[in-house]
């Protein structure tokens, strides 16, 4: 019998109804102001219908970056430089062995619904864990993902987005093995009291590479079950 060379019509209607996500991943460290300058770019293309959704995953050098509810109280030591920026959220801390995943997609494609997207940036995080067993966890009142260690709670993955026409743009970054230390500097995102940790600090020494695989086959699980 001759195999054909055609998909099935199942695969043919998904293939037309799932919405194309480009997936880039930046070689070396991003500067913060040209991810932000893309960012701009890309979000005001895709709500134009003339670019497809993008996620953008990056490294940048040691920085702070100051959310629209930042407080000036929460700059310990501006050791690194500090960028305002217009994402949700206070201050946090980028640099290199931080994976940091801008995710750019349309909510007029998703229902419009702000609160539902960022849940599942959050599983989007939480099952990249739980692929090295790690049991990433939400809190109320807290954002971000948690690890539980004891007696004690470390943030391990923040999440700040922002939304422009309907299309979102920034989004989350995940600690693969970043310096610990240079989080000293600010209160992570208003939140005295608790800790900070990476994959590494936990002891899972996966490579950044280990880490965008399994951000990617989550994502999928997530956004496209």
């Amino acid at each position: 019998m001759k195999e054909s060379l055609h998909p099935p019509s199942n695969m043919l209607s998904e293939a037309l109804t799932r919405p194309a996500v480009e997936w880039r991943v930046a070689d070396g460290l991003t500067p913060y102001p040209e991810a932000v300058a893309f960012m701009e770019e890309r979000v005001a293309q895709i709500a134009d219908a003339r670019r497809p959704e993008l996620v953008w995953l990056v490294e940048h050098p040691a920085i702070y970056t100051a959310g629209t509810s930042a407080k000036d109280a929460d700059l310990l030591d501006a050791r690194f430089p500090v960028f305002k920026t217009g994402r949700g959220g206070q201050y946090t801390y980028h640099g290199p062995g931080q994976r940091v995943g801008y995710v750019m997609m349309d909510l007029h494609r998703r229902g419009g619904d702000v609160r539902a997207f960022v849940h599942d940036l959050e599983e989007w995080l939480i099952r990249t864990l739980a692929a090295f067993n790690v049991k990433g966890e939400r809190r109320d009142g807290r954002v971000g993902i948690w690890v539980a260690r004891g007696k004690r709670e470390d943030k391990i993955a923040a999440i700040g987005v922002r939304v422009r026409r309907w299309v979102t743009f920034h989004g989350v970054s995940l600690n693969v093995d970043p310096d610990l230390t240079h989080f000293g500097g600010i209160v992570p995102c208003g939140i005295s009291g608790h800790g900070v940790t990476s994959l590494h600090d936990l002891g899972v020494l996966v490579s950044m590479a280990d880490v965008d695989v399994a951000m990617r086959q989550a994502f999928d699980d997530v956004f496209f079950p």
